[in-house]
């Protein structure tokens, strides 16, 4: 960072900066462009960074400040339990610590009011032997100190989704589904310890997806059965719902379409949906009708992921280039920002956090080289003050630089992504590690940073980060041509991306291998097991192994958009089963070296999906290398565990995929 010298800081924050009233620049300029030329093999390159600093954390993780600006809350773990803590911003002080039970993990949390925060919590369990995900929602009263269970009574499979919360704070509306096999219903939650919970829309046949206006009033419904889109909706409160649109699959508005928000005594509202270009821009739409009003923002060339609205209209859009972009609606917010951009020199501005009135904001700076730095921003007084490094041991000079490459796959779909080449080695006949992202659906890869492409990197391997078709972000034509191929096409787009280093000169075609988790996993696993005369080894952690039971254990495994059906977008259209697809389905052929890896508390991809695999390969002609971490979920939950993965991954790829040796004088100044 060019313009901020860093410093240590806890909760005594330090450092201040100055921000002068700059004059504001275009509002949404493109990233700065990157170098085209790898870096020079003449370069000393950096010595090895410790695995622990990869795997050190910041003290603050998902840190919001109240809606007031006076306290600030954040996530940390302590003796591996997470704790969440609230403090005050000007004594630096603890109000109030809350712990967590061990065998739930942390999903979100809001703060609903000054007072009050809703937590979301999740728990792998069991339905009649199958493996289920249960989510809760705990609210939490700052002043008392109390935490109270939502929905405690009920033995709810689905009870974080909250589509409305009072602006007082007063009650909130979820969307319940108590079984697996139930569509939700809506409850409402007064939002207190002993509160009442009222359901005020039953299930309905088809529906999914609930939707509210900004009054509380619940609207509309709509979900997908028996190949249709099914929309139901009232113009008038506590009127009728009625069916407005029956589509079969295949017709346009089977495209993207995500209701955000019904405007109170109106038809209108906004969504994000697909415009004549297939890009999802934000627009004005009229629920009676189904027809769009006005196109409040679209991108030309990107899609918009999300929007956030104040007071009943559209604050900002948020949409990724290569890097994470965001589209201002208000001119003085625009100003504002541009002034911190300039102010924090060549890196990614974001602000995580702001209090209603803006005196106070959490910001976030940091790039793909630089793992970054959090501070708080008091505007009034022109002030910047560092709150927590996101890696303080690691030494973000020492980093190597991503850029953005394309190829064209065999069946001349451009695919984007990503390329990592190691310092101070030349660019020709590399040690290549293919990494492909989670998700799949709708989720991308970007230049951000990235702990394992810096540590792959660091120990001399090229990495490339392939977004394959499916992914999101690049118009739904592209996300379409995923529609039925995870495992089929989506995998030869990573096959496609070995022969395009390899024909470029970068990888050695016999020191390849694939390294991945959750999807990724499964796709590194499905690397060596379809394509063992390809590949040298594969690592996955957390990686599902068997497609039709994850799709019956989470409906939306593969994507938390919500808004297509996911099992049919993984299955595909006239595709009955995925169990051809599934890795645990030729576990017994596994003829390459593989490091399979999982945490036995993950409830996103459950750890049934590890002992499923390992049993399968009891008789293959190479047993997978296993790493089983106790307590662990789908993520990391404490520096501990993570450097576990790491330092199991750095003794795995050096056995069957070694880089080169590192050059005589590097390999001196280490010992």
């Amino acid at each position: 960072m060019s313009a901020i010298v860093r410093t240590i800081a806890g909760l005594g924050w330090g450092m201040g900066l100055a921000l002068a009233a700059l004059p504001a620049a275009a509002q949404d300029a493109p990233a700065p462009q990157l170098p085209s030329a790898p870096a020079a093999a003449s370069e000393t390159p950096p010595p090895p960074i410790p695995t622990e600093q990869f795997a050190g954390r910041s003290a603050f993780w998902d840190a919001q400040l109240s809606p007031n600006g006076t306290m600030m809350s954040f996530m940390r773990r302590k003796d591996g339990l997470a704790q969440f803590l609230v403090t005050g911003v000007d004594s630096k002080q603890v109000i109030r610590a809350f712990g967590t039970d061990p065998d739930d993990q942390f999903e979100w949390y809001r703060w609903v009011t000054d007072d009050k925060i809703l937590l979301s919590l999740s728990r792998a369990g069991t339905f009649f032997g199958g493996d289920v995900r249960y989510t809760r929602l705990i609210l939490i009263e700052v002043a008392s100190g109390t935490m109270t269970p939502m929905f405690s009574r009920s033995d709810v499979v689905q009870g974080d989704n909250v589509i409305h919360v009072a602006e007082d704070g007063s009650y909130m509306l979820v969307a319940i589904q108590k079984t697996i096999y139930d569509y939700p219903s809506v409850m409402r939650h007064e939002l207190s310890a002993d509160g009442r919970a009222i359901t005020v829309e039953p299930p309905r046949d088809g529906v999914w997806n609930w939707v509210a206006d900004d009054q509380g009033n619940v609207r509309m419904g709509s979900g997908w059965k028996d190949g249709r889109l099914k929309i139901f909706y009232r113009s008038q409160v506590g009127g009728k719902l009625e069916l407005i649109a029956r589509l079969k699959e295949g017709e346009r508005a089977d495209g993207y379409w995500d209701a955000l928000q019904i405007l109170n005594g109106s038809d209108e509202g906004y969504v994000l949906s697909e415009g004549e270009t297939g890009r999802v821009g934000l627009r004005r739409f009229n629920f009676a009708t189904r027809e769009t009003v006005e196109t409040v923002y679209e991108h030309p060339e990107w899609d918009i992921d999300r929007v956030t609205l104040k007071d009943g209209k559209p604050f900002a859009a948020y949409y990724t280039a290569d890097r994470d972009e965001v589209h201002y609606f208000d001119e003085e917010t625009r100003k504002q920002y541009t002034r911190m951009k300039k102010a924090l020199g060549d890196v990614e501005v974001w602000v995580p956090s702001r209090a209603k009135d803006g005196s106070r904001m959490l910001v976030y700076a940091g790039n793909e080289a630089d793992p970054g730095v959090l501070y708080m921003y008091e505007p009034g007084a022109k002030r910047m003050d560092e709150v927590s490094q996101l890696r303080p041991a690691l030494d973000f000079r020492l980093l190597a630089q991503p850029r953005p490459m394309q190829y064209t796959a065999r069946d001349g779909t451009v695919i984007r992504g990503y390329l990592t080449l190691p310092r101070g080695r030349e660019a020709k006949g590399l040690p290549l590690i293919i990494m492909p992202h989670g998700g799949p659906y709708g989720v991308r890869d970007k230049l951000e940073y990235n702990d394992e492409v810096q540590l792959l990197a660091n120990r001399g391997y090229a990495v490339l980060q392939p977004n394959f078709r499916g992914s999101g972000g690049y118009g739904d034509a592209f996300f379409e041509l995923g529609t039925g191929q995870i495992g089929r096409k989506m995998q030869d787009d990573l096959d496609d991306a070995m022969d395009w280093a390899v024909k470029e000169g970068l990888a050695d075609p016999a020191r390849v291998c694939v390294v991945g988790g959750s999807y990724g996993g499964y796709a590194a696993m499905w690397a060596v097991i379809r394509n063992p005369e390809r590949y040298r080894c594969a690592a996955s952690w957390a990686g599902v192994t068997d497609l039709e039971k994850q799709l019956r254990y989470d409906g939306q495994s593969f994507s938390r958009g919500g808004f297509k059906r996911w099992k049919d977008r993984v299955r595909g259209s006239g595709v009955s089963e995925v169990k051809s697809v599934s890795p645990v389905s030729r576990a017994d052929s596994l003829s390459r070296p593989l490091l399979l890896a999982h945490g036995t508390k993950d409830v996103v991809v459950p750890f049934s999906q590890y002992n499923l695999f390992e049993k399968a390969t009891r008789t293959a002609p190479m047993k997978p290398e296993t790493l089983v971490i106790k307590g662990e979920g789908h993520g990391f939950s404490s520096p501990e565990n993570e450097q576990q993965w790491y330092d199991a991954l750095e003794r795995f790829l050096a056995k069957h995929n070694p880089p080169d040796p590192a050059p005589v004088a590097v390999a001196a100044a280490g010992e």
